[in-house]
C-alpha cells in the first residue's frame, strides 16, 4: 500500500465530492473550522496527511461515509 497513492486517491475523491456539493475550497474549510481553503487544496492534491478529526469534519460537512472518499479495494 503506497502512502502517496492513498493520499492522492482520497484527495481526488474529496475534490469530486466537494464539487458535487457546490462548495469552493474556502467554503468547505469554513464549514469544517479550518482557517483557510489552501489546506483543503493541499488535501485534495495529496500533499498532506490530514488528521482524523479533519477527515471526520469533512465527512460530516459533505454528509458522506468514508467509503465515498477512499476505496481500500484499490490497494489490496
Amino acid at each position: 500500500m503506497d502512502k502517496k497513492e492513498i493520499l492522492k486517491e482520497f484527495g481526488r475523491n474529496l475534490k469530486a465530492e466537494r464539487n458535487r456539493a457546490g462548495l469552493s475550497q474556502e467554503q468547505l474549510a469554513e464549514k469544517i473550522g479550518l482557517s483557510y481553503g489552501q489546506v483543503v487544496g493541499m488535501i485534495e492534491r495529496g500533499e498532506t496527511n490530514t488528521s482524523l478529526s479533519v477527515i471526520i469534519a469533512i465527512l460530516d460537512a459533505l454528509n458522506l461515509d468514508f467509503d465515498a472518499l477512499y476505496n481500500r479495494k484499490h490497494f489490496n
